[in-house]
């Protein structure tokens, strides 16, 4: 038969969700309930001496402190393991381990740091630790680069060396294929390990092909209870369990793991949701660090098409270590489409010549203020120019979208026969109505504070080119916490409650640099004012 295993990281995985806060009892009553499942290692937290020691949460920074946590926890079968993320913990910080209540420590490092991690994994296995070396970002090796580093784990000998999907990319044939390389020149006593994420929704067809891998060597795979963890969650415990059960005859206790998730788990999940996401996907399939794409996508401004285009730009050797000034170069290069927009600007201010602009937001307050806004739209000298949306309650002489998002959904929306012109900056790729206006967004974006692309900053800073020199505002209301802030729910695009306050900020420091440039009042009432 088959010698396999579960390593059940529901306590440290899991931890990324909650910031390892899940309470002393549930610490130890999870771990209890584990052992009783019969899975064979049950990893207890991270070892991180940057993180002071707290009883409720499975992060601390040296053994000690696991023994402190668990020492009303007799062991049974299953092997206690922790995990170190090299760099994180010294090696003063690991007790020996025959007087911990850890038995087995897992050390985490890309590729970059082997010369510098190994001598530590070895200083670990000294100290009588069954090692777990995890190739992390597993992706990233060539296949020559891994048979090199095989050799220098045959040369230290762990208790294992895993395969880790970091990024989720991996199917089953590239499983096998790396599996093979493994299996082939691994030391045969070294146990092989696999981690799955789900960004592919992969996880649990993955660890089945996994263990499903013909080889006469001793196999252990990753997972925890009901996928909890990190960016697009885990192989699901009680899932890889059943399987195991029904195919290779083994006795895991599935009532456990739904007991863990009845009784603890599932109020974080309704707080704290993990599991397939389109951004995790998108970041597996772009073959890019998750952080890239989250960063695009809290732009709020780009279509998902747009973000792919720049994810795509960036260079392969780039994709798996986030920096964030790069994307944010990147981000501004994508929307600096650079135009000659002399004329335009001249025939927009052949078109605003005279008048006073009148400028709509999509606030609540254009619904609820109505008539006073009509009042003043009524005027024969005032032009109506609605930012980033199209109010069919107004009449309107100009439309005006800097945000390909906000593009989509006027497109979308629109019908036949819109007397309104319409101008877009260069950001924006039109699809359906073709603009009458293209102005350049890097000559707008570059002048305001911070390189703002928030809209109203951008078209009156294009107001300011064209020779404005009297608006009003009616819309831009600001973003209240738990708010209805739009006229139509279908506009709301604003984020979380932490990026709308931050918006708040910009905006009104940007007005405030516009008010050396150009007059403006408040028809509705705003935050901004």
């Amino acid at each position: 038969m088959k010698q396999i295993g579960l390593l059940d990281c529901t306590l440290r995985d899991g931890g990324y969700v909650n910031d390892w806060n899940f309470g002393h009892s549930v610490i130890t009553g999870t771990y209890k309930r584990l052992e009783a499942s019969g899975v064979e290692y049950i990893e207890v937290g991270f070892l991180d001496d940057r993180r002071p020691f707290d009883i409720n949460r499975t992060i601390a920074p040296n053994t000690q402190s696991f023994d402190e946590i668990f020492k009303n926890v007799k062991k049974g079968r299953a092997v206690p393991v922790a995990m170190i993320d090299f760099g994180t913990c010294a090696l003063e910080n690991i007790g020996p381990a025959d007087q911990s209540f850890i038995e087995g420590i897992r050390v985490i490092f890309k590729k970059e740091k082997i010369g510098q991690a190994l001598p530590f994994c070895r200083a670990v296995k000294e100290k009588g630790y069954k090692l777990f070396i995890q190739a992390i970002s597993i992706t990233a090796y060539s296949d020559m680069e891994m048979l090199e580093y095989i050799q220098k784990i045959n040369e230290i000998k762990p208790y294992a060396f895993s395969i880790v999907d970091t990024y989720g990319l991996l199917d089953n044939r590239k499983i096998a294929h790396y599996f093979d390389l493994f299996d082939n020149n691994l030391d045969p006593e070294i146990r092989v390990g696999y981690h799955a994420h789900n960004n592919f929704q992969l996880a649990f067809s993955n660890t089945v092909k996994f263990f499903n891998l013909y080889t006469k060597r001793a196999l252990i795979a990753d997972c925890t209870v009901y996928g909890m963890g990190k960016s697009a969650g885990n192989c699901p415990s009680e899932l890889i369990a059943m399987h195991l059960n029904e195919t290779y005859g083994t006795k895991y206790d599935l009532s456990q793991f739904l007991e863990i998730l009845d009784a603890d788990l599932l109020s974080v999940y309704q707080r704290h949701y993990w599991g397939y996401k389109y951004n995790f996907y998108i970041s597996a399939m772009q073959n890019c660090h998750p952080n890239y794409v989250q960063y695009l996508l809290d732009k709020k401004t780009l279509t998902v098409s747009a973000v792919n285009k720049i994810l795509e730009s960036i260079p392969q050797e780039r994709k798996l270590s986030y920096d964030a000034a790069y994307i944010e170069k990147a981000y501004l290069d994508y929307q600096n489409n650079v135009i000659d927009d002399a004329q335009v600007i001249k025939k927009l201010a052949r078109k605003f010549e005279g008048k006073r602009v009148l400028l709509l937001g999509p606030g609540a307050s254009i619904r609820e203020k109505k008539s006073e806004i009509l009042a003043y739209a009524g005027a024969k000298d005032v032009l109506t120019v609605s930012v980033n949306f199209y109010p069919k309650d107004y009449a309107c002489g100009l439309v005006f979208i800097s945000n390909a998002k906000r593009y989509s959904r006027f497109a979308d929306t629109l019908e036949d026969g819109m007397a309104a012109e319409l101008a877009v900056t260069s950001n924006v790729e039109a699809f359906d109505r073709r603009p009458d206006y293209v102005v350049n967004y890097e000559s707008l974006s570059s002048s305001l504070p911070h390189n703002s692309d928030n809209a109203l900053l951008l078209c009156m800073m294009l107001l300011v080119r064209t020779g404005v020199k009297k608006v009003m505002l009616a819309g831009f209301d600001g973003y209240l916490p738990g708010k209805e802030d739009y006229y139509q729910s279908s506009y709301s695009f604003a984020g979380n409650e932490a990026y709308k306050l931050e918006m708040n900020g910009i905006v009104r420091e940007g007005l405030q640099y516009l008010k050396e440039k150009i007059s403006f009042e408040f028809v509705t009432p705003s935050l901004y004012a």
